[in-house]
């Protein structure tokens, strides 16, 4: 089926890419002329591609910028798209994600990254590709969604004084223990339910608005700070997008943070960053491919079975150089404790964390002159 193009700035442009060494037939945006020094851009949940288009322009003064639609997004295509008991998830792996971006690189025609930048999902596949790939991915900036570090495998088992030592709480039990019982909404993506609630169209634009809306520095609810432990206590201190309500979808979550607001007032301040066209490429596309794809990353994510790949990186640190980047009315910083303040000693060369204030969770669209501002310091260094 032929698309109609997106509505993109003018000096951004969309293609297709394919290779015979991968599956995928790639949709890319593009902006600044080849040959430049190559920036890849890698999106985040709910978001494609497009989510970088207010960046794009100004980076592409200096560099050849793409952003490209990631395994199970978007327009590009080729990926198993099969439903979730079908859907072989060995192929949404964390070495799959890595060689996605290696193979569209070598495709473009080019042989190293200056700097791959990632946003939410996107910043845990850009840290993977930098982990991973020093020599080919020189700088990284992770936006949103702090390094945590290499997998830790059991050391010296002979002499183990505790064999639970560092085992993970079972968050989801304590969770659902609490007076007004919850859950986490990464385990909520991983179940069958959550695509098949969230992607109906019907609603779909008024979902995604008050979602986008929530989860911005314009809700007057979002007061992020450090939680002190992995706990179901602290945790529910989060909003309900993210701790949500034991028995409610996403929906539904959504709904319920959004119980006393002003849905005039919110049109008017969220329209400022992301007016109604432009909402409407997101709805658009989530329409026409239903949630699925992106919430199999979550899967894999929330399963240790399917993270065994990763692995191969244990007790490795990111050497090339590494900045982050948040809104200040970012909860998503936040969700595991201590995890940004440990990036210093996950990091070899880490360059520091430049809060956006003004910004929530989507930092490049809500202020996209100050984002770019810290970037260019940064790949300037």
């Amino acid at each position: 089926m032929r698309l109609a193009p997106l509505n993109l700035p003018p000096a951004l442009t969309e293609r297709y890419i394919t290779t015979e060494a991968s599956e995928l037939t790639y949709h890319i945006i593009e902006a600044g002329l080849k040959g430049k020094p190559l920036l890849i851009l890698l999106h985040g949940f709910p978001e494609i591609a497009y989510s970088w288009r207010k960046i794009m322009p100004q980076l592409s003064i200096d560099y050849y910028v793409v952003a490209v639609d990631q395994r199970g997004y978007g327009r590009t295509t080729g990926w198993d798209s099969s439903g979730f008991e079908a859907v072989d998830l060995r192929t949404f792996s964390v070495t799959n994600l890595i060689r996605d971006i290696v193979v569209l690189v070598h495709a473009l025609g080019y042989r190293e990254v200056d700097c791959v930048i990632g946003h939410d999902f996107g910043a845990v596949a850009a840290s993977l590709c930098a982990l991973a790939r020093p020599d080919f991915f020189h700088r990284v900036i992770l936006m949103s969604h702090p390094f945590k570090g290499s997998p830790k495998l059991p050391f010296d088992v002979d002499n183990a004084e505790d064999p639970k030592e560092g085992s993970q709480t079972d968050i989801r039990q304590e969770l659902a223990a609490l007076p007004e019982p919850r859950k986490h909404y990464k385990w909520y993506y991983s179940t069958a339910p959550a695509s098949i609630e969230m992607s109906p169209p019907e609603g779909l634009h008024d979902f995604l608005r008050a979602y986008f809306h929530l989860k911005s520095a314009d809700w007057a609810g979002n007061d992020p700070h450090p939680l002190e432990a992995w706990s179901a206590p602290e945790l529910a201190k989060m909003p309900y997008y993210y701790i949500m309500p034991l028995n409610a979808g996403m929906r539904d979550a959504i709904t319920k943070d959004m119980v006393n607001e002003d849905r005039e007032q919110v049109q008017k301040s969220s329209s400022r960053w992301l007016p109604d066209p432009e909402l409407e490429v997101y709805v658009d596309e989530w329409a026409r491919t239903g949630f699925q794809g992106g919430l199999n990353w979550y899967r894999v994510q929330t399963d240790p079975k399917w993270l065994r790949d990763a692995d191969l990186f244990a007790g490795k640190m990111i050497e090339v150089p590494c900045l982050f980047i948040s809104g200040t009315k970012d909860w998503g910083i936040y969700q595991e404790p201590g995890v940004v303040e440990r990036m210093a000693k996950v990091c070899k060369d880490f360059r520091g964390v430049k809060m956006i204030e003004g910004a929530g969770h989507w930092v490049q669209q809500e202020q996209p002159e100050r984002v770019v501002v810290e970037m260019l310091n940064f790949l300037g260094s």
